[in-house]
């Protein structure tokens, strides 16, 4: 079971809980402080849409490009991911692995919710000062476009890690007995005392340390409940302060540089045109179109899941917002229909790693860019590994599902084919829609989801007539909530990623590589693995910009093509990403689905080995990558 990170077991009563009026006081406290942040969040969402969709008209219909829409969006951006934050804290949807602490009883499992939000509270207590000390250096910054002071942009930081202070008191003592607050408060207080106790000693361990604080260190978090993003922060803030002399500020600055990507935004511009797509009623025609395809078809829904996420994968150079345009869609029928939570999670992850080299991919302009190798073969030759590793995840669904009871689905006629296809034709031009205004220049990537969205809008109150004007402000403030769990995440997996470049492991695996016996098969096979590792705790882009310039000329000189290794090595990458338990994508799939990883842990093993499969299948024969190149 996956408990929200605040929530204390509501069955664990006694000593230490506040009184009936002091928890009357405490409720109306924290519903002041929920309106305080939700409100923003959701105006913050609006303000993103209206922004970037004001651009788009502005540069491709009246040809007068405004030059400040994206300074202007990229500013809001780092506000909305830091109130969503205190969103998704406030509601205790920060991801975390609770499958240790599951197999506990409800006694053990209360006290370490009081734990995970304690040590929460204690990474944000460390961060305060150096996140207002890079605040306020950032006055003496003046943005290019709006001639502000890039502290305007800044503040978000501070203010943030405030307001979630404020939310992490008010939850433990609202939920948290007395005692389990002072035995938390006093084990992470002791840890950490220890900890810089023994600073000289891992002072002198060298990069002993990368495997005791990002290894042993988030391992053990993770497993004890603590929520990944605060995981992944404490041992990147430990790591950098116990055995570096790189002040904490610099962190901040990472974390901000990975929740500033404007490419990200289209995360959750993407979530709320999912929630669209499901209240206009353009996922129930689509799926209802879908089903009358393949509805009697075994498995059928998950070989839409598929295509789905082969069609619109890379549009918005996210895979947590091709999820989040997709999962929405179909997920509703897939349960309806009887498919177990964890599965379909599982499938999700695994599409996710299965579509990383589907054009346009930003992760291939990435290499590209980085690396020298042509983007446009790159576009050429990625589009067959991701039917290969689709093929390979169809054979395994056809497994799965090849005893399915279809006894009670009726197969459709023509005629119902037919009628179902005019009626979710609005729906289904959405994809094509999508892709044919990035491909067209019309709208970025980041920009095509704002197309989206008013798409989804006008088809809802014109041609599906269903628009329930009531949900809006819950769908902004879920958006915002959703959107801030994942950007946290990638912010402190960004910050891990800057501290593992600056011990010098990249230049030692570089090195490590090259003198490699055995040829191109060991090569391979080591790269391989080694990506698989550096995909579970980095995004695609951080670690393909700091090992694909090392690397790929290595890669050269053996002899290996270079399209092919970039094929190998984003596949490889992307099973990492989305594999458990510190694989970032797979609990980005996980809160855009709204089901607890430990349900797709063991479902998402089968799919693991499906794509490796299937990139073993690519390594092997590197026709499937370079055989169109001419």
């Amino acid at each position: 079971m996956n408990t929200p990170v605040t929530a204390a077991t509501a069955s664990i009563h006694g000593a230490g809980q506040p009184s009936s009026s002091h928890a009357r006081w405490l409720d109306q406290l924290d519903r002041g402080v929920g309106l305080l942040v939700e409100f923003p969040a959701a105006l913050l969402v609006l303000a993103e849409v209206g922004v970037l969709l004001v651009g788009v008209i502005w540069r491709y219909l009246l040809h007068s490009p405004i030059i400040w829409s994206d300074e202007l969006a990229s500013i809001l951006f780092l506000w909305l991911a830091m109130f969503g934050s205190v969103v998704a804290l406030r509601r205790g949807e920060h991801m975390r692995m609770t499958a240790l602490v599951g197999m506990l009883g409800p006694r053990a499992q209360a006290f370490l919710d009081v734990l995970a939000m304690t040590a929460a509270l204690a990474f944000l207590l460390l961060m305060t000062e150096p996140a207002y000390e890079f605040a306020s250096e950032e006055v003496w910054v003046t943005t290019p476009a709006l001639d502000i002071a890039n502290s305007w942009r800044a503040a978000a930081l501070p203010v943030g890690i405030a307001l979630m202070i404020s939310v992490a008191l008010l939850r433990l003592a609202r939920r948290g007995r007395a005692i389990d607050v002072l035995w938390a408060a006093l084990a992470v207080t002791a840890t950490i005392g220890a900890a810089m106790l023994a600073g000289p000693v891992f002072a002198g361990l060298g990069n002993l340390n990368l495997l005791l604080f990002f290894v042993l260190g988030v391992g053990v978090m993770v497993f004890l409940g603590l929520p990944i993003a605060f995981s992944f922060g404490l041992a990147t803030f430990g790591y950098l302060s116990l055995a570096t002399s790189t002040p904490a500020i610099v962190m901040v600055g990472r974390m901000d540089e990975g929740m500033s990507h404007l490419i990200l935004l289209s995360v959750p511009l993407f979530v709320f045109l999912g929630q669209l797509i499901e209240m206009t009623g353009m996922a129930r025609a689509m799926v209802g179109f879908l089903a009358s395809l393949l509805g009697h078809v075994r498995g059928g829904l998950s070989y839409v899941l598929l295509g789905a996420m082969y069609l619109v994968s890379g549009i918005s150079g996210s895979k947590a917002a091709d999820m989040a345009a997709v999962a929405p869609v179909l997920f509703p029928e897939m349960k309806a229909r009887g498919a177990k939570p964890g599965d379909l999670v599982a499938l999700l992850s695994a599409t996710g790693a299965q579509t990383e080299t589907i054009p346009p991919s930003l992760v291939l302009i990435t290499i590209g860019s980085v690396t020298g190798v042509s983007i446009a073969a790159l576009f050429t030759g990625g589009l067959l590994p991701g039917i290969v590793l689709g093929a390979a995840l169809a054979a395994l669904v056809w497994w799965r599902y090849r005893h399915e009871d279809l006894s009670h689905v009726r197969r459709a006629s023509r005629g119902e084919i037919a009628k179902a296809f005019l009626i979710a034709l609005p729906a289904i031009a959405l994809p094509f829609v999508i892709r044919a205004a990035v491909i067209e220049g019309v709208a970025t990537a980041t920009e095509v989801s704002t197309i989206g969205i008013v798409y989804a809008v006008v088809a809802g109150l014109l041609i599906y007539r269903q628009f329930d004007w009531r949900r809006i402000y819950p769908m902004l403030v879920e958006t915002a909530a959703l959107s801030g769990a994942i950007l946290l995440i990638i912010g402190a997996a960004t910050g891990m990623a800057w501290a593992l470049t600056q011990s010098g492991f990249s230049n030692t695996l570089a090195t490590v590589m090259r003198e490699l016996p055995g040829g191109v098969p060991v090569f391979i096979a080591v790269s391989i693995v080694a990506f698989i590792i550096l995909g579970s705790v980095l995004e695609g882009i951080p670690a393909i910009v700091l090992f694909g310039p090392l690397l790929f000329p290595i890669a050269r000189e053996i002899g290996v093509h270079e399209v092919h290794y970039a094929m190998i090595v984003i596949l490889a990458m992307g099973i990492g990403l989305f594999a458990p338990p510190f694989g970032v994508g797979y609990y980005a799939a996980c809160a855009i689905s709204r089901i607890s990883p430990d349900e797709g842990m063991k479902p998402i093993l089968g799919y693991l080995a499906a794509l490796a499969v299937g990139l073993i299948i690519v390594a092997a024969v590197p026709w499937v990558s370079i055989g169109f190149l001419g």
